[in-house]
């Protein structure tokens, strides 16, 4: 492409400082470095991924910072030492990196890749290198992604070439959140036909959680959530029952242990709060009940007591759904075409970069599941 080789000069929201609102800034894109691959951004979506360093974390060496890790686009162009990826192929970018080589990458017990934090800064959610500057000053590159932007670059090890018929616009949804919540319950969770589920928390990973307890043969699959709107959507996905805690009197654990006569087989935790973690723990079954964390939180400890793991019960934590990222993500792409796996229907809204504030409102105040914003033409 006539841009390979140059500075590519491109529109990003920029987030200047936390708690406060990303700005639509023209930014500068350099090009790829050895190993690396340049992207043309076309969709993405917001994830409260986004929203915790934004609002939450708020860690002062985050910033400034371009935010996005739930995208899709086009190559570009790539640096030396590149061959898995040429121009005009679909991708989708990941936090998570997969290497290939490393001795995690190489055991089939994790999705963990040796390599993957070295190139991540986890406590500034922000990649080591970074090949954005705007106004004279180096802008960080969100979990090494940056999807906010209409160009990013990233180190081919944390890039999935995709299917060339996959819809960017839908797809996109798949670097993130879906994979993450349907993965808990294949991967981690190993749901077993004809099981008792409880997700706890129905924003995007805990609806992907309840439709990955359905493919898995679950019997019953308990929806768990605050607001109460959310339960016709959960429906969709493969929810049996609803339970909104605001409507009992009791601990949302007892209320689940009556329901259930002592407990869920399995239960998820798709909120990101400690407490509620807590709560799915102890609404597991005793003597054999597995619960796995999946929403993200740095902040705060767990208090538990060892009873609540003697008697027999597993806790697990996962991430990015348990999937080695490049060959998960193409999977389930391929799973998406085949009709084998909801996509579509996550999807609330669609907007443009341009609204990329309002985006981060709506998923603030939980009035969207996903909102996916156009970055460029595909």
């Amino acid at each position: 492409m006539a841009t390979a080789g140059k500075v590519i000069k491109c529109k990003a929201a920029v987030a200047w400082e936390p708690n406060k609102p990303v700005v639509i800034e023209e930014i500068e894109v350099a090009p790829p470095q050895a190993n690396e691959v340049r992207i043309k951004i076309v969709a993405t979506s917001v994830c409260h991924t986004d929203l915790y360093h934004l609002f939450e974390s708020m860690h002062k060496d985050g910033f400034p910072t371009v935010l996005g890790h739930e995208g899709a686009g086009i190559v570009e162009s790539v640096g030396p030492g590149v061959t898995e990826f040429q121009p005009g192929d679909k991708v989708i970018p990941l936090f998570l990196s997969q290497c290939k080589e490393c001795h995690l990458c190489k055991n089939p017990r994790t999705n963990q890749c040796e390599v993957a934090w070295t190139r991540i800064n986890q406590a500034i959610m922000a990649g080591v290198e970074s090949r954005f500057t705007c106004k004279g000053k180096r802008v960080l590159q969100f979990m090494g992604t940056s999807t906010f932007s209409e160009y990013t670059v990233i180190n081919q090890m944390a890039v999935a070439k995709i299917d060339p018929a996959a819809p960017l616009d839908k797809v996109c949804l798949l670097g993130c959140g879906i994979c993450t919540g349907y993965g808990a319950a294949v991967n981690t969770a190993k749901v077993e036909p004809g099981s008792t589920c409880a997700v706890f928390g129905l924003g995007a990973v805990g609806l992907a959680a309840v439709m990955g307890c359905k493919a898995a043969g679950a019997k019953r699959i308990i929806a768990v959530d605050v607001n109460p709107d959310k339960f016709e959507k959960a429906k969709v996905f493969g929810a049996t029952d609803f339970v909104n805690p605001k409507d009992h009197d009791k601990p949302i654990h007892e209320v689940l242990t009556k329901m259930t006569n002592g407990g869920v087989d399995y239960s998820l935790e798709c909120v990101g709060n400690v407490q509620v973690m807590r709560s799915a723990l102890e609404s597991s079954a005793q003597g054999w009940g597995v619960s796995v964390i999946v929403g993200w939180t740095d902040l705060h400890d767990i208090v538990i007591r060892p009873a609540h793991l003697i008697s027999g019960r597993t806790w697990k934590g996962s991430m990015f759904g348990g999937f080695k990222s490049k060959d998960g993500v193409s999977k389930m792409v391929k799973d998406y075409l085949d009709k084998k796996l909801k996509v579509d229907e996550f999807i609330s809204q669609n907007m443009t970069l341009d609204q990329a504030n309002d985006a981060i409102e709506l998923m603030k105040n939980c009035k969207c599941i996903r909102a996916v914003m156009s970055v460029s033409p595909p």
